[in-house]
């Protein structure tokens, strides 16, 4: 089951940045399509809320209440910057600075979980950064650097990514349904700042065709939170990464045929660095 819940989140988020495409191409801004999604994500799991309530308040004298915070932010803006960095940038570049993420889990998994490092993870930290200065190599700077917004906030969702995965083990006071829970609230909390400042929900964008979409991705979202957190609460947060590569696969055939992007020389060669490095990730601590 937690393979399974696993998989399933990998093979929604290699296709989900399509039919946000598609929304955006139909004048629904990125940030108005997610807030709405994963309000109706918050809406199709509000059977959960009571549970989660209660459960919040019996707990809250122990830290719960931290480490849910922790994990409502970390989870919302990986998820939030995930799809602002897919609609703005080339889907298999983002993707694989947003894999980055083994590095990451590194560094928090030691800070959070007190896991120890093995020879393995030096040779991870060499394998993934090496990668990306293959990819963001920069001539001009003599150094790399993200070309644009997209790859900053590819970048930093999958740093995101890699606390809420932690936390979601170091939270095991917490219930699978409280963690998926967090995901929908905090990416909903973030994205209605940026939503406001761009002058708020214009309703009149919003056909019977787009809230259709929007409707079967608030229900998806709802569905696949709920078993990628089930899947990580139950399986270490590095072999965890192993099976959410599956994402990779999924998003390099549908960014070839649904956006006709092709990957250069560099990008072939960073992601197989990168790719290395997170299949090393599964012997990454001493048990």
């Amino acid at each position: 089951m937690p393979i399974a819940g696993i998989l399933s989140g990998a093979l929604v988020w290699g296709l989900i940045w399509y039919p946000y495409r598609v929304l955006q191409d139909a004048g629904i801004s990125g940030p108005l399509a997610t807030f709405i999604t994963y309000l109706l994500a918050m809406l199709t799991g509000g059977f959960m809320l009571p549970r989660v309530w209660r459960e919040l308040r019996a707990r809250n004298k122990n830290g719960a209440g931290w480490w849910a915070a922790l994990l409502v932010f970390s989870a919302g803006w990986a998820n939030f910057g995930y799809v602002l960095a897919m609609l703005q940038g080339e889907v298999m570049r983002v993707l694989l600075l947003f894999y980055l993420a083994p590095v990451w889990t590194i560094l928090f998994s030691n800070g959070l979980l007190g896991e120890r490092l093995n020879r393995y993870g030096y040779l991870i930290i060499a394998l993934s950064l090496g990668g990306a200065f293959i990819m963001l190599w920069e001539p001009r700077l003599g150094m790399p650097y993200p070309q644009n917004s997209s790859e900053w906030l590819g970048l930093s969702a999958g740093m995101g990514f890699a606390l809420s995965n932690v936390v979601s083990r170091r939270a095991a006071h917490l219930s699978v349904e409280s963690k998926a829970f967090s995901i929908w609230l905090g990416t909903a909390m973030l994205t209605a700042p940026l939503l406001c400042w761009q002058g708020g929900i214009s309703w009149q964008a919003i056909d019977a065709q787009a809230w259709l979409i929007l409707g079967l991705l608030g229900i998806t979202l709802c569905s696949c939170s709920f078993a990628v957190q089930y899947g990580v609460t139950h399986m270490p947060a590095n072999r965890a990464m192993l099976l959410f590569l599956f994402e990779l696969v999924i998003a390099a055939l549908a960014s070839y045929f649904f956006a006709s992007e092709a990957m250069g020389w560099r990008d072939w060669l960073g992601a197989v660095l990168i790719v290395s490095a997170s299949l090393l990730s599964g012997r990454l601590y001493k048990e």
